[in-house]
């Protein structure tokens, strides 16, 4: 649920005018209601309800992400997607299924099991599907082919025509392993464009660095 300029201040606001008790309440929420609110306005609340429709178009990882499960980052977030390949076998796995996922222990995989056990959870999800978020189907697995295996990527920068979750997904099934860090353990970093201080730190490092185009050579992608 990316809503874009949807900020916390914004956010309490709904809450304390009582507007939104969960993320579902949202959806339901329309324009003549947002722009009652203090320092709001009809332009502002226009804005907010067309941020707040476009969300509904998402990824697994993402919505994933939104939920706040406990310890599940955004990298977390997309193994899970990648590993189970929808909602529902994600649900009702066990905690031994889920610690199958690369990088995820005991601890991660009990905190998924009790967050789809509470039945809290299991009602937000179901009236988030009701407001008709939805997502493109996920690629699970990795390939027979593993050019990549036994290597650390680290990410930087908008790259040109992969998203990061993509990126990081054909790493993966490649055989490849992403880390958030630059250490002189990382075998390559993946930068685009504006990459910021992890370009600085491979540089000094001497790791080496690439760009998109190479990524797909390294894969085995045509």
């Amino acid at each position: 649920m990316d809503l874009e300029g949807l900020g916390d201040t914004v956010v309490y606001q709904l809450a304390d005018a009582g507007l939104v008790h969960d993320a579902s309440d949202l959806y339901g929420l329309g324009a003549e209601r947002l722009a009652a609110l203090e320092r709001m306005g009809e332009k502002s609340a226009a804005k907010l309800v067309a941020a707040i429709d476009r969300s509904r178009e998402t990824t697994l990882p993402r919505f994933l992400f939104a939920l706040g499960i406990p310890n599940v980052g955004e990298a977390t977030a997309l193994a899970l997607a990648e590993h189970f390949g929808g909602l529902d076998a994600l649900q009702t796995a066990s905690v031994e299924q889920v610690m199958e996922v690369p990088d995820v222990g005991p601890v991660v995989a009990a905190g998924v099991r009790e967050f789809f056990d509470e039945g809290r959870n299991r009602k937000v999800i179901a009236k988030l599907l009701d407001h008709r978020l939805r997502w493109p189907a996920v690629a699970t697995g990795r390939s027979e082919h593993q050019p990549l295996a036994g290597k650390t990527f680290v990410l930087t920068g908008t790259l040109p025509t992969l998203s990061r979750a993509d990126a990081e997904g054909l790493i993966r099934r490649a055989g490849g392993k992403v880390t958030g860090s630059v250490t002189k353990k990382t075998d390559y970093v993946l930068a685009g464009e504006s990459p910021g201080s992890k370009l600085e730190k491979a540089t000094t490092l001497g790791v080496a660095v690439i760009d998109e185009s190479e990524l797909l050579k390294l894969a085995g992608s045509p």
